[in-house]
């Protein structure tokens, strides 16, 4: 009878939490780039599990952008679905008036909460056989784009929201044919810093995520696809697997909480103890 009371108390303050966040994220609003698959999608399912409603951009997948919207749907939450090529900078004043007219017609309102800086690319190559239009294709997706749709979207932030930037484990250690692919994050990683710096008096937190070794479709999935590759990321990953998406979202949708309300200009390696 003991153990049968202690848990259902334990029960009841689980519930009581759960309800006490998703009041706390009540009519909040994020924004998740590059949401229609991969780590993308499980952030978007994520946040919208703490309460949060979601809006998902994509570039070319807008099947699967709505799938997920329809998942986010039947959840409870409200979603909705807009297309953004995160590398053509000169589309962002017209994707932000699209954005505009959706916060207004679907979510009764004219400001989002959290910014959640996902969408890109991969792109491997030594050093030597790097070309101009490689290198700033990688620029315009990875770290303009992130600038400045940032810079874009900050006037519709509500005060006290978040940005969250994802950056890579590729930041901390070198493996051969990422330098400029991981150049882009280090990037990234400063320009968080300094959001965390400049916007501290509206209380808009800003931090980094960096997924290790992650099994998804990125980069044509040559980790996902390669057995040999995946025994050598877990030679050397103190919990012995490489990542898959589910294990990064959760940390992302923590951020965007009040627990996370102390959390600014923090960067957050997500691998599983990778080359400690």
């Amino acid at each position: 009878m003991i153990t049968t009371n202690r848990q259902a108390a334990f029960f009841a303050i689980f519930a009581k939490q759960k309800n006490k966040i998703k009041m706390e994220n009540k009519n909040k609003i994020a924004l998740v780039t590059g949401g229609s698959r991969g780590l993308g999608k499980d952030m978007a399912l994520r946040l919208a599990e703490k309460g949060i409603d979601i809006i998902l951009t994509y570039n070319s997948k807008a099947e699967e952008a709505q799938n997920v919207a329809e998942q986010i749907k039947q959840s409870g939450r409200k979603a909705a679905t807009l297309q953004l090529n995160t590398g053509d900078i000169k589309s962002f004043n017209a994707f932000k008036e699209k954005l505009g007219q959706v916060l207004n017609a679907e979510f009764g309102t004219d400001h989002i909460d959290f910014l959640i800086n996902n969408a890109g690319i991969g792109g491997y190559k030594l050093i030597g056989e790097v070309t101009e239009e490689f290198f700033d294709e990688l620029l315009n997706i990875h770290f303009k784009g992130v600038y400045f749709l940032t810079q874009d979207l900050l006037p519709l932030m509500n005060d006290g929201g978040g940005i969250v930037n994802v950056s890579s484990g590729l930041a901390r250690v070198s493996f051969p044919r990422s330098s400029a692919y991981a150049a882009m994050k280090g990037a990234v990683e400063v320009f968080t810093r300094y959001l965390a710096k400049e916007l501290g008096a509206r209380k808009i937190r800003a931090n980094v995520v960096a997924p290790g070794a992650i099994m998804t479709d990125f980069g044509g999935a040559h980790l996902r696809e390669s057995e040999e590759s995946q025994k050598q990321v877990s030679a050397v990953t103190a919990l012995g697997r490489p990542g898959v998406a589910e294990d990064v979202g959760g940390v992302v949708a923590f951020l965007c909480t009040e627990d996370a309300r102390w959390v600014n200009g923090q960067r957050i390696e997500v691998s599983g103890g990778m080359l400690l």
